[in-house]
């Protein structure tokens, strides 16, 4: 069997199930190979009912206690049992498994495996793994079973089945890392790391697999990256941007004084837009710090020197909140500009309007989200291109960009507080400019850490809030394990809260499962005041802007990086009004407290930031991705920070000895960049 095989050569795969991989972007074995698993279960030995906690996953064994029920809707019907042991007892409960009735009756003995959460009649463990006889549960104590980032369908059983046959059947594949590269480095060979990452014999086994696929990762990327920036460095900039007093005008009658640090940026950027050279620049500025304001002026300047800017929003939401406020400036200002909003859910006929304005010129600012890079998105004179980390631009759409036109000028702007010496490397082909200080007007958020205990306290703080005219986010974590789990909890949640609350609330929920209309919707009546506590799963991280939102409480904190916690406290404290934080945790570990403190010390994401590096050990690695910052398939800029460091320090060595890789022991590596063309492919 080769890499290059489609799926379906793989015993058991039909057309159907063929299909369902490929909803999850598998078309070959090789693309399965490259499916690495999101974590892994660590099978521990059951504990007394009586010692389980909410948010963690236990297992325990017990005598099944009453009859086992089936009810709930169609759509979503629940299995619900009781089991005893001699410390106590536990509801037990399954979401679309009503076959289950059949096989489990009272007074079986079994052993279940599952996360505990918290729902109004007490502790209760959701979706549990079932064992019976214990002997069934003792052959997996102690191993490390992965588990599959999955799409609607497709099981993890499906994969880990599909996968075992895969490497057993596989031709090896060669090694493209120089074997000098692995020896300095210490790194595994392909073939066993491949093997080590899916099924590991032990956790040194796992640590080893992973260190050598992830130092791949970067050094691929970095590579790519060097690449990029040899092809796009010092190309004539071939736009004449001069001075405009309007800018200067504008800057005045701003309702704020722009800080030290924004005005030091901008005139790095305009210096750039007037220089001789296209710009790419990464602005980096903590939530909060004004960027937004940075990134207009920039549009307005190419805007009014006859040229157009665009501005790509992660949603449409965000992308219509910039179009009015866009508009407002420009009218209360007496610009001679106009703006142009283009998002995917606009009808084919305001499309096609949209677009003929683009072409003709008639328009200068164009905001929207992906659509701006539509082939049919053709541009009259496209000067400046402004986007966010969440559209990392890899060499496709700068290509896609420049057929549109000359090469435009790239502003991306950063709201994660990536220490400077890893964005050095992970934006290695940009100019960095930093935003390091907070608007005099803003007051600092008031955060606090919490146990469960003070969940009641919290909600009547909330409501309180909501009295006096504001809103406020619950955050509840994402269940990857099932999507139908993760819609449940936050759907209960929803009805929970608003039963405590009653009528004086207008509670809304949003979760991933929802289409993106769907979301768009929600996240468009918060944002219009429709909507009083939004309990959501970690979706509302980027893409909504609600000023008048002041209170933030995240459901089990420690489940989250703290880069990504300080990303989402940034969702309240924007607006004049005082904004809280309430991380609640269910963990007594001193380490969870330890890092959870960090975020109750500080407001300064680039200290947060460098200081959860400092606290990372390996046993981190087997939680929730911390960052999401670049997409890597296994690696994470902040948790792998040495390993980039040390791939990047590799990358730097190789090209100082063979730039073009023309030695034989290279080949291999050149061939695959050759193939890949680019660094978005190694994201």
């Amino acid at each position: 069997m080769k890499e290059t095989d489609a799926m379906i050569t793989l015993k058991g795969i039909g057309e159907k199930t063929e299909k369902l991989f490929q909803k999850a972007g598998i078309d070959t074995v090789g693309d399965l190979l490259r499916f690495y698993p999101r974590g892994y279960e660590v099978y521990e030995a059951p504990v007394p009912i009586s010692e389980i906690e909410e948010g963690n996953v236990f297992a325990v064994t017990g005598m099944i206690s009453g009859a086992v029920k089936t009810g709930g809707s169609r759509a979503m019907q629940v299995t619900t049992l009781c089991i005893k042991d001699e410390s106590a007892s536990l509801k037990v409960i399954w979401f679309r498994m009503p076959f289950l009735k059949n096989s489990l009756r009272s007074g079986m003995t079994v052993t279940v495996r599952g996360r505990v959460v918290r729902k109004k009649d007490g502790l209760v463990m959701e979706h549990p793994e079932i064992f019976s006889p214990f002997s069934k549960y003792e052959e997996k104590l102690g191993t490390l079973q992965p588990v599959y980032p999955l799409t609607a369908g497709l099981t993890n059983n499906m994969v880990t089945k599909a996968m075992k046959q895969a490497l057993d059947e596989i031709v090896l594949a060669r090694e493209f890392l120089p074997k000098e590269l692995r020896l300095h480095y210490r790194l595994a060979e392909y073939n066993y790391a491949l093997r080590g990452i899916h099924f590991p014999i032990d956790k040194q086994n796992y640590y080893t697999a992973r260190e050598r696929l992830v130092f791949e990762e970067f050094f691929m990327f970095i590579l790519a990256l060097r690449q990029l920036k040899e092809s796009t460095d010092k190309m004539e900039n071939a736009f004449l941007v001069e001075e405009r007093e309007e800018i200067e005008h504008l800057i005045a009658k701003l309702p704020y004084e722009l800080t030290n640090a924004q005005k030091k940026v901008w005139k790095e950027i305009k210096k750039e837009l007037m220089g001789a050279y296209t710009m790419s620049r990464l602005v980096q500025g903590d939530v909060g710090s004004g960027k937004t304001i940075i990134a207009l002026l920039a549009l307005l300047l190419v805007g009014l020197n006859g040229y157009q800017g665009a501005l790509m929003a992660p949603t449409e939401v965000l992308a219509k909140q910039h179009f009015e406020s866009i508009v407002h400036t420009l009218e209360e200002h007496g610009l001679p500009l106009r703006a142009e909003l283009l998002t995917g859910s606009m009808t084919a006929k305001e499309k096609r309007l949209a677009y003929e304005r683009i072409a003709e010129g008639k328009v200068q600012m164009i905001i929207g989200t992906h659509a701006l890079l539509q082939e049919k998105a053709v541009y009259h004179n496209l000067a400046l291109v402004v986007t966010d980390e969440q559209h990392r631009f890899g060499v496709k759409q700068r290509e896609t960009l420049a057929k549109k036109g000359q090469t435009p000028h790239m502003l991306v702007m950063s709201a994660t507080p990536i220490p400077r010496t890893l964005a050095m490397i992970v934006y290695g082909d940009m100019d960095i400019s930093v935003i390091d200080e907070l608007p005099a007007n803003r007051l600092p958020i008031k955060n606090c850490v919490v146990d469960t205990g003070y969940r009641t306290i919290a909600y009547q703080f909330m409501k309180k809030q909501v009295s006096e005219g504001r809103q406020c986010y619950i955050i509840c974590p994402m269940v990857e394990e099932s999507e139908a789990i993760e819609a449940e909890n936050v759907i209960d949640y929803a009805a929970m809260l608003q039963e405590i609350l009653g009528g004086a609330c207008r509670i809304a929920y949003l979760h991933g499962k929802m289409k993106q209309k769907q979301k768009d919707e929600i996240m468009e009546m918060f944002a219009k005041k429709e909507i009083d506590i939004l309990v959501s799963t970690t979706v509302v991280e980027v893409g909504i802007n609600v000023p008048n939102a002041t209170v933030m409480m995240v459901e089990n904190a420690e489940r989250f990086g703290l880069a990504q916690l300080h990303q989402l406290r940034g969702r309240v404290g924007r607006g004049i009004y005082q904004s809280y934080c309430i991380f609640m945790t269910a963990s007594k570990a001193k380490e969870t407290k330890k890092r959870l403190e960090i975020l109750n010390q500080s407001n300064d994401g680039f200290f947060i930031a460098s200081e959860d590096l400092k606290l990372r050990g390996p046993g981190d690695l087997f939680g929730i991705r911390q960052s999401g910052l670049l997409n890597f398939r296994l690696g994470d800029v902040f948790q792998d920070a040495v390993i980039l460091q040390k791939a990047n320090e590799a990358v730097q060595n190789l090209l100082e000895h063979d730039k073009n890789l023309e030695a034989k022991e290279h080949i291999l590596l050149k061939e695959l960049l050759q193939k890949e063309k680019g660094v978005s492919a190694f994201l």
